[in-house]
């Protein structure tokens, strides 16, 4: 290995990310689905022939950080050797994948005839012929849950696979999409593969490769040394999932146990629930893993509030260890279904925050939303063929420790875009009534308060299906430092001639029927407060009474702040309110 000088170090850091960003672009901005096009659930990348990640686009970080997952279990299936022109195929949850839905594309690169590294990317699917349109819930193994890939080639030295190319489209609902997406993968590997090789041809062999070896170890010292900063010991917090989507009565169990010592951490989830009957397992290595690497990143490493250059690799995941027991719902067992799996991994991110928050509570949020309302709507145009939206829904902070929490975000792990209205009511039979923040609900008291989540009413033209993946409909967020929980989330549908008679659904619905006229009204969770109400300054408690984020009798009782009929805030009685609270 040789001393790269930083200039270069920087310049060959930013040439890596720029890469990525343009792979992520390409991927985009080519894709035929809204779930890709829109929403932008993708992730891509560079690594090393060691399946080392160099380089993230800036998209969903379950993506990016599963890859090497996905390489390793390429690596154990793929027949053959990797030649020039490959392009490989890959979404088995138990041979590394996150999840079936997100197929990985990879090419490998080569420079002076020597395998050097590869180009990948991962896109979420909308349909690859699962039991039910888009999303599944109660199904019985891995295997209804669509086509599985395990590292087969759909290029072989640059020439198509017909026969695979044939099969995909014949075996999903939706093969335009489908096929258009995986043509968007593929012209991003391929730039991705030239890119990286100029940058060889650039630096040369020798050059790249220990400037690639020095950012991963600068990255992992970064974290390492901010995890030292934490005190030793066992950090532990808990929770609960609604259910499993079929066995309602039953709450499913979370725990983490965190164990920080010296500069490494490792995550425990020894004490959450076994493995369930349904979709609603977390694939171990391509999830279970990646949610708790992003955690520490999240929290340790804030791009936002870090003034220090922080290059997006696997450096970052070394300092971490992560434990779940065979056959529990973060480590299930083939061939249990895992394709549900978002919700928990959400979770499991709170959970982590909520367990370090007391040794460093200037890095962690209170309770937020922490979970997925992704709906699959589909149905069947005039011509007999399928069509299948797969929508997400975003949700919202807890408070922060200098500022609100935001309202209506995709939160945590998501980092995916909504979809215009505008664009999915002209193409597809489905009309948006409603999209706003909530107005039924009060956001989590504190110094600063928590957000609101959203409600979206989407009214069917024509008869169709619909699933709901979603969770914390029952378990509240939480507040911190005194600040109060936050509101969980609900789910209703009713018919448009029959608005009187409302139907109260759970947090996960397996492909309902529905007709024309049916409305799906989904109430996102609201986040938890940070700190104590009784410190919120009272002209920022004014402001939201103005907002309508809540009422002035709800800024007297929670806030003790009080606003005359003219939203005039009475100073002598307010401060006559709050000494009094604080004498008690």
């Amino acid at each position: 290995m040789t001393n790269i000088d930083p200039i270069t170090l920087q310049v060959i850091g930013g040439a890596l990310h720029t890469i990525a960003k343009e792979m992520g672009h390409v991927l985009y901005r080519m894709s035929y689905s809204s779930i890709v096009r829109e929403s932008e659930d993708l992730g891509a990348g560079l690594f090393d022939k060691n399946f080392n990640t160099l380089c993230e686009s800036d998209s969903t970080p379950m993506h990016i950080g599963s890859i090497p997952g996905y390489m390793r279990g390429v690596e154990k299936t793929m027949q053959g050797e990797w030649l020039p022109g490959d392009i490989v195929l890959h979404n088995h949850p138990y041979h590394g994948a996150s999840h079936v839905p997100d197929i990985c594309c990879i090419a490998p690169v080569f420079f002076e005839n020597e395998l050097v590294g590869f180009s990948a990317n991962t896109a979420h699917h909308v349909d690859l012929g699962a039991a039910t349109p888009g999303i599944v819930i109660d199904i019985p193994d891995v295997f209804a849950e669509g086509m599985l890939f395990t590292g087969l080639k759909l290029y072989e030295g640059g020439k198509l696979n017909n026969a695979l190319w044939q099969y995909i489209g014949s075996n999903t609902r939706v093969p335009r999409d489908v096929l258009g997406d995986i043509e968007a993968q593929v012209a991003s590997v391929q730039l991705g593969a030239r890119r990286f090789h100029e940058l060889f041809q650039t630096y040369g062999k020798k050059t790249l490769t220990s400037a690639c070896s020095e950012l991963m170890d600068y990255s992992e010292g970064m974290l390492r040394r901010r995890i030292n900063e934490i005190p030793d010991g066992e950090y532990i917090a808990e929770g609960f999932l609604d259910d499993d989507g079929v066995n309602r009565e039953k709450k499913l169990p979370l725990k983490v146990t965190i164990t920080i010592k010296g500069d490494s951490a490792k995550v425990d989830t020894t004490g959450s629930s076994q493995q369930v009957p349904t979709a609603y397992n977390v694939p171990f290595e391509g999830s279970t893993k990646v949610t708790c690497y992003f955690a520490f990143r999240a929290l340790l490493l804030d791009t936002y509030t870090n003034t220090e250059y922080i290059p997006q690799n696997e450096g970052s995941f070394r300092p971490i260890e992560v434990f779940s027991p065979e056959g529990s719902i973060f480590n299930p067992t083939f061939p249990a279904p895992c394709q549900s799996r978002f919700s928990q991994c959400q979770r499991l991110v709170d959970l982590i925050s909520k367990a370090l928050a007391p040794v460093i509570p200037n890095k962690v949020t209170a309770g937020c939303g922490a979970t997925l309302s992704a709906f699959s709507y589909s149905g069947l145009k005039p011509d007999g063929q399928y069509w299948i939206l797969i929508e997400i829904n975003e949700s919202s902070y807890g408070g922060r420790p200098y500022s609100d929490g935001p309202d209506s975000i995709d939160e945590l792990m998501r980092n995916t875009r909504n979809q215009p209205i505008e664009d999915l009511g002209m193409h597809l039979p489905l009309i948006c009534d409603r999209y706003e923040l909530r107005d039924d609900i009060f956001p989590g008291a504190g110094r600063y308060r928590g957000g609101l989540g959203i409600v979206k009413i989407q009214r069917f033209l024509t008869d169709g299906f619909v699933v709901h993946e979603s969770d914390r409909h029952e378990d509240i967020p939480w507040g911190f430092l005194g600040g109060e929980q936050g509101t969980v989330g609900k789910l209703e549908k009713w018919n448009i001639d029959k608005s009187d008679s409302i139907e109260s659904w759970p947090a996960k619905v397996s492909a309902k029927r529905i007709k024309a006229g049916d409305c799906i009204a989904v109430y996102t969770p609201g986040g938890g407060g940070y700190g104590d109400p009784f410190e919120r300054p009272t002209d920022q408690v004014r402001a939201d009474v103005i907002d309508g984020y809540y009422t002035s009798d709800h800024a007297f009782e929670v806030y003790g702040v009080v606003i005359d009929e003219n939203n005039e805030i009475d100073i002598a009685a307010t401060e006559s309110c709050r000494d009094q609270r604080n004498k008690k």
